[in-house]
């Protein structure tokens, strides 16, 4: 039995919906029961501006596998960035 895990946090970014690009103020992040991935559970992502409405939202749907590895690619990329001097250095 899972009780669904929920996150919000505030990004600053841009997502593509069915009417087009438009800009990402919040991310749902939680762990619950899919709508349509086929597991029993998965980490879910809803990047969305609830200002626009329900059509300003990228929903997507990941195996616990798959999630941990995007994490792991996405530190990776931006550390990456970071020492090629793309990136200004934290602290």
């Amino acid at each position: 039995m899972c009780t669904m895990i929920t996150q919000k946090i505030k990004v600053d970014g841009s997502g593509k919906g069915q009417q087009g690009w438009f800009r990402l103020q919040q991310a749902n992040v939680s762990y619950d029961h899919p709508f349509d991935a086929p597991y029993e559970h998965s980490l879910n992502i809803d990047f969305v501006n609830e200002s626009q409405g329900p059509s300003a939202r990228v929903a997507v749907e990941l195996s616990e596998s798959a999630a941990r590895e995007l994490v792991r690619t996405i530190l990776s990329v931006l550390d990456e960035a970071e020492v090629g001097g793309h990136l200004p250095k934290e602290g």
